[in-house]
């Protein structure tokens, strides 16, 4: 258990590096991009990515999943699902090349048509890259994604960023985004020493598909959801109004999947090599959710305190009214880790099945909502904060299986993550008054920060919390090994 321990450890540190690097790099562009461009342009990214979002889910069936859990998986297995998921997203593909102008046609915007055409293009390139990613997952060898996510990073930064001032408009933003895959899925075919053999084992393939089937379904249920809010949005408002929401989404999600993203998938990997020991999957998950929380509460508190003169500050006035949007986001994505530590659970005890039945129930009163606020009342600001009621709901779905699964109660869940989420609301008061002093917004974003960090870490030291002594007792581990390894 001793080495699983260690190797997880150092998994979890490329994976932060990984995810805090792409944030950055990512953030710094989002800033620069959002001075260039409209909102309007951003709406119509928002739009596309719902067709690429939804089709990478079709590509990748849950199969790269299967491939980390199942702990019998071969090279075989690997070649298997690489050429499913290849003639997947060539048949994907060309649908969406040949409705391309009917999709544009309906959101009156005959522009769409070529660049929804480009950036679904990511399809084929996830498809070439998804298993690669898988096995160095599987393998906790999360330096390789590290190197890849970094080199993908600064290069569609760079390309993105020329395009805009080149005045290329929404192609900027989809060359962004190709460039990003494109340069990602080569970074892995260079570091990875793995090659597709011509190899197809149709007995591997279906039972890797029981598995993978379920989780396919999820995620079409997790990302349609996500999709149709915004293809209501864009369709029932404007896509100006869908651009100021998707911006407020964009940087919470940011945040969030920097810290919890690094978390989660080490310990899929790591639960699904110990799944047949309930009591330390228990231990691993308690571990994941109490840091993780630890984290990313504090962070969300902070950006939803500072965003009043931190949006203004760094986007331009033009995104001022996305800061509503930002805070409620803040809060939904404070959530994350309640939500994300259950399910991957149960991903790595193998329930696929438990998973899919969590998402059904999930979605079934999600659209109703949805529908509810955006085509009965009508009301875009009301839909928004709809989320964070459905959110709170759903940490007690997610959770509800797992004191059956691995003995971790829902009351457990939550007396370990109260600790994080009482320490930021104190915290908050502080930082909530610097900003009505009236101060110049860089100054009063900075001592904002300075007054919630002192208070959160000061408090967090004072009461002896487990979360900082484990994070930094971590930390020491990680700066020791360096050390005896150099």
């Amino acid at each position: 258990m001793n080495s699983i321990r260690i190797q997880t450890i150092y998994s979890l540190f490329w994976k932060l590096l990984e995810r805090a690097g792409r944030a950055i790099i990512e953030l710094v562009v989002q800033i620069v991009l959002a001075r260039l461009l409209a909102p309007e342009q951003f709406g119509a990214l928002a739009i596309m990515l719902v067709f690429v979002n939804v089709g990478n889910v079709i590509v990748q069936s849950g199969l790269s999943t299967a491939l980390i859990q199942d702990s019998e998986a071969s090279s075989d297995d690997f070649s298997t699902v690489f050429w499913m998921s290849l003639c997947v997203s060539l048949a994907l593909y060309a649908a969406v090349f040949f409705s391309a102008p009917s999709i544009a046609a309906f959101y009156s915007a005959s522009e769409l048509t070529w660049p929804l055409r480009v950036i679904c293009v990511i399809y084929i390139i996830n498809a070439l890259n998804s298993v690669q990613v898988a096995k160095v997952t599987r393998d906790l060898e999360m330096r390789i994604i590290f190197i890849a996510t970094l080199a993908a990073s600064g290069i569609s930064a760079i390309s993105g960023i020329g395009a805009a001032l080149a005045g290329l408009g929404l192609w900027a933003l989809v060359l962004q985004q190709v460039t990003y895959q494109l340069s990602n899925c080569l970074s892995m075919f260079i570091q990875v020493n793995w090659s597709p053999s011509f190899v197809f084992n149709p007995r591997r393939a279906r039972k890797l598909l029981r598995f993978g089937w379920r989780l396919l379904v999820s995620g079409l249920l997790d990302q349609g959801y996500s999709s149709l809010s915004d293809l209501i949005v864009g369709k029932q408002f404007s896509p100006t109004a869908l651009g100021l929401v998707s911006q407020g989404k964009k940087y919470p999600m940011a945040i969030g999947s920097m810290l919890d993203g690094a978390i989660q998938p080490v310990m899929l990997s790591a639960v699904s090599r110990v799944q047949d020991n309930r009591a330390y999957v228990k231990t691993m998950v308690r571990r994941a959710l109490k840091t993780s929380t630890y984290l990313i509460t504090p962070s969300m508190t902070l950006f939803a305190c500072c965003a009043p003169s931190f949006v203004p500050l760094l986007l331009g006035e033009q995104w001022a009214s996305s800061v509503p949007y930002l805070q409620i986001y803040c809060f939904v994505y404070a959530l994350l880790p309640i939500h994300t530590s259950n399910l991957q659970a149960l991903n790595g005890m193998g329930r696929s099945d438990l998973f899919l039945k969590l998402e059904l129930i999930k979605k079934s009163y999600g659209i109703v909502t949805l529908l509810i606020c955006a085509l009965g009342f009508k009301d875009v600001n009301l839909l928004v904060a709809s989320y964070l009621v459905t959110g709170v709901i759903g940490t007690f779905v997610n959770a509800w299986p797992n004191k059956r699964v691995i003995g971790y109660s829902y009351l457990e869940q939550v007396r370990d993550i109260a600790p994080a989420f009482l320490l930021s609301a104190v915290a908050s008061a502080p930082a909530l008054a610097v900003g009505s002093i009236g101060l110049g917004a860089w100054e009063t974003v900075l001592l904002q920060a300075l007054s919630f960090v002192a208070t959160y870490l000061g408090l967090s030291a004072l009461l002896h919390l487990e979360e900082l002594s484990y994070i930094v007792s971590t930390a020491r581990e990680l700066i020791g090994g360096a050390r005896a390894r150099s």
